[in-house]
């Protein structure tokens, strides 16, 4: 099959275009034709070495971790699905990639696709919509009348942060530069403050969560607007447990687990309605697109998520 792939760390040079050998599907893997793929931070960040101590590759190595397409194969054990389902997923971090035209995933980390989305907007959800879910569902519990801050609601993760938080029925204020107060608005957010105009801490009421998306100064500023007894959650950095305990807040730090399951949740919450994609810049599966789409999303400047069309 054709990948992307890289054979050490570093720069965009290293993803080059070659055909590797089929993915053999386990007993419990369904073998998925991906249509669709995605780019994430955590994609060059990997491609650049910066989580080499975190996590353990074997070169060459075939990065992405969002796909949606149609199962081509079901191994023996699988009872979920069956060829021919149209599906997405995140798959697990240190196995196959997904800019490649098949990949081969554990059932437990697929769902079905949201039968109400293309193959290129699924393809955009899988890891910030598990992110968020994990940070507000399931580590702060996020509840209908909560108010929660979501820093730099602009990016993949912060928008879908934003719908997901109004699909639970919360108060959402959200930071941003400018340019990005316009996706901050169509997510839902009830309050948007351009940091580059105000300061954060004098600008609103205490929330009883945050989400950090930054970390450093603007983590350990966000305990100045936390309510005794709320939550920060950090997908940056850990917290820093004194700072959490002198302000009374139960503060933590996420890195995703892959889960079929809460997939398939987001997946109800698409299909409803109540959350929808921004679907940004698309690029083709070959050397000079997935390394244009490494260049946009190292820019910080996209809008949407960046996707890499595999199948037309």
């Amino acid at each position: 099959m054709k990948a992307i792939v890289i054979h050490e760390y570093g720069s965009r040079d290293q993803l080059v275009e070659k055909k590797i050998a089929d993915p053999k599907p386990g007993p419990k893997d369904v073998l998925i034709e991906i249509h669709a793929s995605s780019v994430n931070p955590v994609d060059w960040k990997i491609r650049e070495g910066y989580l080499r101590d975190r996590l353990s590759f074997n070169f060459p190595v075939v990065l992405g971790w969002d796909a949606a397409g149609i199962v081509k194969e079901a191994g023996s054990s699988v009872t979920k699905f069956k060829p021919g389902d149209e599906v997405f997923t995140r798959p697990a971090t240190e196995r196959d990639g997904t800019y490649a035209e098949l990949l081969a995933a554990d059932e437990e980390l697929v769902a079905f696709k949201p039968k109400n989305l293309t193959f290129e907007e699924a393809a955009s959800i899988p890891l910030v919509g598990l992110t968020a879910w994990q940070c507000l569902v399931e580590f702060a519990n996020i509840q209908e009348g909560h108010r929660i801050l979501i820093h730099a609601g602009g990016g993949g993760v912060g928008s879908f942060a934003i719908q997901l938080a109004k699909a639970k029925g919360a108060y959402v204020i959200s930071t941003g530069s400018g340019d990005s107060e316009e996706i901050i608005k169509e997510s839902g957010a009830d309050e948007f403050i351009n940091y580059k105009e105000k300061v954060f801490t004098e600008a609103i009421d205490p929330v009883d969560i945050v989400f950090d998306t930054i970390g450093g100064e603007v983590q350990h500023n966000s305990y100045k607007v936390i309510k005794p007894g709320g939550i920060l959650v950090s997908i940056v950095s850990p917290p820093i447990q004194k700072d959490a305990t002198n302000h009374s807040v139960k503060a933590g730090f996420v890195f995703l687990e892959p889960d079929g399951a809460q997939l398939a949740e987001i997946g109800k919450l698409i299909e409803s309605g109540q959350i929808k994609p921004f679907v940004g810049e698309t690029f083709p599966l070959n050397q000079e697109g997935v390394r244009k789409a490494h260049e946009l999303s190292e820019s910080h400047h996209a809008k949407g998520k960046i996707i890499i069309q595999v199948k037309s």
